[in-house]
């Protein structure tokens, strides 16, 4: 009997969703308007929309905006941190640093829980893990009748040095369970067992705003599902890449924050092993900003310092995604320079470019690409109609008459401004991360990733742009292709020169029991479970650490740090070999292996379509009659020379002229950049 998988992600104007048959692969798509105040409402009619029986689901994942949403808008309920006597400010004090260091009047945000909310207690661990004074239960039980009356809806409990010892702040928990048994309380010595006590109480402190809410959606979420037939946990995705259950988001919901961009970073690295490419940058481009990922031999690169508000980190281990201001509703601009710029302001989703006849008198990418001839004059299928005579004004307007240039002049500086933008967001997360973008795939998707994915890949050398079948849901497949994940840590500082081998050994073992015991509450199987281990290190004086892979088995120290210096040499181009090397930390990820359905591959048969028409369309300043394809009407193998254009519901594929395209077996469209 078929069986349906259904993945959900909810942006910011519509909500997207991927069911596939898991029977044949064959997947179809499904876009709604989103619902800000309740994204959950969104959901439940696109379910209808779509004619999904949910007691047919047998997997339902999500990718969700709410942390996020509720982070950035700080419509958060009140919440409460218990710290030790004398660090209540860590939070506030920060590491005193800015986000743009010259400018004076730019205040950091402040904290998620404002001083009159941290109240303290006496208790000292020093940093050897010794207890230096136990936790004054007459201070923890007046802290806990004072939040009680406050009424607060969760609590972060931060004490100095509990990453080594726990003792006082697992006692403060019971303590406050004992006078408030439902409140969730967050501890730091489990949120982010580690050293560096602003980043672990931000981490914290974070979890604990942010888990009423998170918690609260998704129970409703679950029982709306289960009311309409669905048997499964409801799975939701991460930062860090993996999806978890209702189970674990109650103890670690701010790992939900960001949920919605690793979705695409997922996506593209499982495109980009599908077609043979396992180095990919991932290159999502929407409506107003850009996505760009880099996968490296078949893995997402990961990073810890992430934050939605700067000045407060959450430092749970995230694919690393950069975001700029650069989508199709992008603004041009004029400096006071006199200089052209593109975004980061947006005309958005309302009033949108000049051609959606919403108003809107500035130019933007879209116009430019209205003028240039590379979009039709029609969107999604036809329901949103271009007037390409308002895209000419907004460009002659905006670039052409101050810059005194021509039309499609002005509006191919217009699109040269904005690929400049996000070839230098490629570079950053390619180059300057010591990876050559030539050895790389391009996966291009979103609406309006496939108009600039080739040109992108020639500014940087890339030799192939693949464009999955469904771009503008890209990121919904990603949530379908995703296992139960969890990752766990503890510190471990040691000079590496002294640590015993069975001592790391140890160490690894004992997460790993913890990592086991959470995948058994989620009801995974022993057969299902997947361990990797890690360890970060650095050299010795250094605060920076790096991650490296370990074995399986800790038999010897030298080839963790041989990993290390190899790592060292790729990300800042030099390694000290013979400097001293120390442990800082070791770390378990723990997968819980959910079986995936196949997508579906076609037979391929080489030939050369005839397009369904033509159109002008500018490149370099020449007019060139460019064949526009369907791509509904294209089989595997299909070839086709640029200039061309294929157009589909959710997206456009340009081709430049000496570039080649050709369609997969698996339905992507592959470009050549060398022809």
């Amino acid at each position: 009997m078929s069986k349906t998988r259904v993945a959900v992600d909810v942006g910011g104007t519509f909500t997207d969703i991927c069911i596939m048959d898991e029977g044949t692969g064959e997947i179809r798509i499904e876009k709604t308007a989103s619902t800000p105040s309740d994204p959950m409402q969104a959901i439940m009619t696109g379910i209808e929309q779509g004619r999904i029986d949910l007691s047919d689901v047998s997997m339902f994942s999500h990718g969700t905006t709410v942390a996020t949403n509720a982070l950035i808008t700080r419509n958060l309920p009140r919440t409460a941190m218990v710290c030790t006597e004398g660090f209540r400010d860590v939070v506030e004090i920060r590491r005193a640093n800015k986000e743009d260091l010259w400018d004076t009047y730019k205040d950091v945000a402040k904290p998620y829980i404002p001083r009159r909310d941290r109240l303290t207690v006496r208790e000292r661990v020093d940093a050897e893990g010794r207890v230096l004074e136990s936790l004054n239960e007459d201070d923890a039980r007046r802290v806990a009748r004072i939040l009680a009356r406050r009424g607060v809806a969760s609590i972060a409990v931060c004490f100095m040095n509990s990453y080594v010892n726990p003792e006082n702040e697992r006692r403060m928990r019971d303590i406050l369970k004992e006078e408030m048994p439902d409140m969730p309380v967050s501890i730091s010595a489990e949120i982010m067992p580690e050293i560096f006590e602003h980043e672990r109480f931000s981490t914290t402190m974070a979890n604990a705003v942010v888990s009423p809410v998170v918690v609260d959606y998704v129970s409703r979420l679950s029982d709306k599902l289960a009311e309409g037939g669905y048997e499964r946990e409801l799975l939701l995705l991460h930062t860090g890449g993996g999806v978890m259950t209702p189970h674990a988001v109650r103890d670690f919901a701010a790992r939900l924050a960001g949920s919605g961009i690793a979705a695409g970073a997922i996506a593209s690295r499982f495109i980009g092993n599908l077609c043979g490419f396992p180095n990919t940058i991932g290159f999502d481009m929407g409506g107003t900003s850009t996505d760009v990922s880099v996968s490296y031999e078949g893995k997402p690169r990961i990073t810890k310092d992430w934050y939605i508000e700067y000045g407060f980190p959450i430092r749970f281990p995230s694919i690393e995604v950069l975001t700029i201001g650069a989508g199709g509703g992008s603004l041009a601009w004029k400096d006071e320079g006199g200089s052209l710029r593109n975004g980061p302001q947006s005309a958005g989703a309302d009033p949108g470019p000049a051609c959606y006849k919403n108003g809107n008198e500035v130019a933007t990418n879209t116009d430019a690409n209205v003028v240039l001839g590379r979009l039709g004059t029609s969107l999604a299928g036809g329901k949103i109609t271009l007037d390409p005579e308002l895209a000419e004004a907004a460009v002659r307007r905006t670039v052409a008459e101050p810059f005194g240039m021509e039309l499609h002049e002005a509006a191919e500086a217009i699109v040269r401004v904005a690929n400049a933008n996000m070839a230098n967001a490629v570079r950053l997360l390619s180059i300057t991360r010591g990876y050559d973008p030539r050895d790389f795939a391009l996966c291009a998707f979103g609406g309006a990733g496939a108009l600039h994915g080739a040109a992108i890949a020639r500014e940087l050398s890339i030799p192939t742009v693949i464009v999955p079948p469904n771009p503008g849901v890209t990121s919904a497949l990603g949530c379908l292709l995703v296992d139960i994940q969890h990752d766990f840590s503890d510190s471990f500082m040691q000079p590496a020169a002294t640590t015993d081998p069975a001592d790391l050994e140890a160490a690894f073992r004992r997460i790993e029991d913890d990592a086991r015991t959470q995948l058994e509450k989620e009801g995974v199987s022993p057969a299902d479970m997947v361990f990797q281990r890690s360890s970060e290190m650095m050299y010795h004086g250094q605060w920076r650490s790096l991650e490296v892979s370990a074995p399986p088995e800790i038999t010897s120290i030298s080839e963790l740090t041989d990993a290390f210096h190899a790592a060292h040499e790729r990300e800042y181009n030099f390694a000290r070999r013979d400097a001293p090397v120390s442990l800082f930390r070791v770390a378990v990820k723990a997968t819980g292996v959910v079986p995936k359905a196949e997508l579906p591959k076609s037979d391929v048969k080489t030939h050369s379509p005839e397009p369904a028409s033509t159109r002008a369309v500018w490149f370099d300043g020449t007019r060139h009659d460019a064949g526009i394809h369907v791509r509904d009407t294209l089989t595997a193998g299909a070839e086709i020379t640029g200039p061309a254009v294929v157009e589909q519901v959710d997206s456009t594929i340009v081709v430049p002229p000496g570039m080649r395209a050709e369609v997969d077996a698996y339905m992507n469209i592959r470009i050549h950049t060398k022809g």
